[in-house]
């Protein structure tokens, strides 16, 4: 099975850059099966890791960044891959 973590986070204003960067350096305590960032409008950071594991499986996320570079809490989703469409 193929489960998808989606770790998102809006920057402070004018640190969508740095707040990229930051999730980019984070090192993940095991090997996805694929990693991509995306940026949005807004400062927003969205992180997808792809990982061959059961839906419920303990699996290594993308931590919290510092509160002073981001301005809400992180919002987060796992999903279960259903093949494409």
């Amino acid at each position: 099975m193929t489960v998808a973590l989606m770790w998102e986070a809006r920057a402070v204003p004018g640190r969508g850059e740095e707040l990229l960067a930051w999730a980019h350096a984070q090192e993940l305590a095991g090997k996805p099966l694929r990693r991509e960032a995306f940026r949005a409008p807004q400062d927003r950071v969205l992180v997808i890791t792809w990982w061959d594991a059961p839906y419920d499986a303990e699996l290594p996320e993308l931590p919290e960044p510092a509160g002073d570079l981001v301005n809400r809490a992180v919002h987060r989703w796992r999903f279960e891959s259903m093949g494409t469409a």
